[in-house]
């Protein structure tokens, strides 16, 4: 963080990583033993959006804006992802 960033902000960006890397831990859980296929992907889904949570933190953290393009490219991958499993949950196949 710059000299300028409080103290209390610093503290609260730390407990906000913790707890979204816990979220992923509890997710991941979900994703092992999740009972059917769409619990599953909404685990993985909810694994992408808390991986983009903890690299948007972590540029807050560190000041760094590279940090800030690799949650936007990890946010559409995520995207993309959950539509083609949807899709081939749905249809069977990915690509007509």
């Amino acid at each position: 963080m710059t000299e300028a960033t409080p103290a209390f902000l610093e503290t609260t960006i730390n407990a906000a990583l913790i707890l979204v890397s816990g979220l992923c831990v509890l997710c991941g859980y979900r994703v092992i033993r999740g009972p059917t296929i769409p619990d599953r992907v909404v685990a993985l889904d909810a694994i992408a959006t808390n991986v983009v949570a903890i690299a948007t933190l972590f540029a807050l953290l560190t000041g760094r804006g590279l940090f800030i393009t690799v949650s936007l490219v990890l946010a559409i991958i995520g995207f993309i992802a959950t539509v083609a499993v949807a899709k081939y949950i749905i249809e069977g196949e990915v690509i007509e």
